[in-house]
């Protein structure tokens, strides 16, 4: 993919809260601009340097923690699952 900052949107944030149960603070995907299905997801997380975890890790040079690059990975990996099964997140099936 080529240096591009007008970056085309697959899914957007409304479309990825249809897929996935996450919300604020907790969703760490903000919009997906590549989808292959089952072969490849590219996600985009806006973050700015008032994101809370970043005051403390580390102060003076601040690094998204390593455990929520994960979450924002796996978010991205069950976005993909959904959108190829063609399902969405389901409150009421997911309270059993």
């Amino acid at each position: 993919m080529e240096n591009d900052l007008s970056m085309e949107t697959v899914l957007d944030s409304e479309a990825i809260k249809k897929l996935l149960p996450h919300r604020y603070p907790f969703l760490f995907v903000d919009r997906i601009i590549e989808l292959k299905p089952l072969e490849r997801i590219v996600g985009i997380k806006q973050v700015s340097i008032n994101e809370s975890f970043f005051q403390g890790h580390f102060p003076g040079a601040p690094v998204m923690p390593g455990v929520l690059v994960i979450e924002a990975l796996a978010q991205c990996g069950a976005g993909a699952i959904h959108r190829h099964q063609g399902s969405a997140f389901s409150p009421a099936s997911s309270s059993r």
